[in-house]
């Protein structure tokens, strides 16, 4: 990577080369005046040529994405290269030490981009997010185990037809494992609804220590013998669950019919008086027909309409809870700011608070992500929170161009580096000799 070459320019004042067309310069040399100010006064800085060592480094693809502050370090930079994630006019690129040339665009995938330089989740989040993984380990689970439990008939029928076409013994171990396994299958079809949580996860253990013991060349007797008494006592234990919970079916269901028993004979009742003191009946013996027709015609009606606006009820129930779990946060800040009377504040707080609820909604809480959300920068960011002038780079889309090489100007250096000239010199001496 080192060059002899470093890279530089003069500055050409427009004006000058517009006022002069170097007659003066070209009519000769050595005459030995020393013009060591400019006209107007100022002294020229000299170029730090010795800073332009390490020059050849910042066209590696790593270094750049650094530059560019897409990554907290090089290194960091060399896997988000490696693994994948930065694409190079348009095309993946696996390769850190890639040189660029001038005109080359970059770009980051922008998760990664927003971990390197976001700060790291506090104790609070990491926890939030390993509970939301096990969750979801969980449910992958549960939907692995309905899968399963919709391929048993399935299974079922090709069981019998092997048992069928093989024709084997009922004292064979094997066939005894296979019985034992469609036994399991069926008690999930069967009563998998109504099982506890606990009674299907040891039902699916035993299945897949049922297949893995299929799955050998060889089983014994005693291995059948361990398998077949785990699974006369799960049976017994579900048998047992499948008891109470039908127990406890019957008395909720009792309950249910005592306290409608009540609410049933409640508006006969209270109909009966008034229809039976209506004054317009001309005879007794017309009117008994009416009034129990009328009685049983508003009992159907309060009947209908209390059963209509109790699943009306559970309907609107079951919708709100849904709406409150989706939009929690939003419902909170509702109820805070229900309370409060907006003619109290001035026109600057609204647009404050305006402005505060936009950044909410475009910066959200997410316990998902690998950094801390609401996104904000990582702490200590100062020493490279800069852009050189040789990369023109766009935040919105991590993207980046590289305009041209680094170079050295009166008074200053390109490339970024902690030390002096002196520094320098010493280093491109040491690489002038060894290279």
């Amino acid at each position: 990577m080192f060059s002899r070459r470093l890279r530089a320019v003069v500055p050409m004042d427009p004006f000058d080369l517009a006022r002069n067309d170097g007659s003066k310069n070209a009519a000769g040399r050595g005459s030995g005046m020393d013009k060591g100010d400019r006209e107007d006064g100022r002294q020229v800085p000299d170029t730090p040529y010795m800073l332009m060592t390490f020059a050849p480094l910042e066209r590696r693809l790593d270094v750049a994405i650094f530059r560019a502050m897409f990554a907290s370090s090089t290194r960091q930079a060399r896997q988000f290269v490696i693994h994948g994630g930065v694409t190079v006019n348009g095309k993946k690129m696996q390769y850190p030490g890639y040189l660029l040339n001038p005109g080359d665009m970059f770009q980051v995938d922008p998760e990664r981009v927003m971990y390197a330089t976001g700060a790291p989740k506090d104790k609070s989040l990491r926890r939030a997010g390993r509970l939301r993984r096990r969750m979801g380990a969980k449910s992958k689970e549960e939907k692995e185990g309905e899968v399963e439990e919709t391929k048993t008939e399935e299974t079922k029928a090709e069981d019998k037809e092997q048992k069928k076409e093989e024709g084997k013994d009922d004292e064979d171990p094997r066939q005894m494992l296979k019985e034992l396994l469609s036994g399991a299958k069926g008690i999930m079809t069967s009563s998998g609804d109504l099982l506890p949580a606990k009674r299907r996860q040891a039902i699916r253990a035993f299945q897949r220590s049922v297949k893995q013991v299929l799955s050998r060349s060889s089983t014994t007797t005693t291995m059948t013998d361990n398998l077949e008494a785990q699974f006369l006592a799960l049976k017994n234990m579900i048998d047992e669950d499948t008891k109470r919970a039908a127990e406890a079916a019957k008395k909720a269901a009792a309950k249910k019919a005592e306290q409608a028993a009540p609410n049933t004979e409640s508006p006969s009742s209270a109909t009966e008086p008034s229809s039976s003191a209506s004054p317009t009946a001309p005879s007794p013996s017309s009117t008994t027909p009416n009034a129990d027709t009328i009685s049983t015609t508003t009992t159907t009606t309060t009947t209908t309409t209390t059963t209509t606006t109790n699943n009306n009820n559970d309907n609107i129930n079951n919708q709100t809870s849904r709406d409150s779990k989706s939009s929690s946060e939003i419902d909170d800040l509702a109820a805070s700011l229900s309370d409060v009377e907006l003619a109290d504040y001035s026109p600057a707080d609204l647009k404050a608070l305006k402005l505060a609820l936009e950044e909410i909604h475009e910066n959200p809480i997410d316990s998902t992500k690998p950094y801390a959300t609401p996104w904000r920068p990582r702490d200590y960011m100062s020493p490279f929170a800069f852009v050189p002038r040789y990369l023109e780079v766009n935040h919105n889309i991590c993207a980046a161009v590289y305009l041209r090489h680094p170079v050295a100007r009166p008074g200053r250096a390109e490339v970024p580096t902690p030390f002096n000239e002196t520094i320098g010199g010493a280093a491109f001496a040491w690489y002038l000799r060894r290279r």
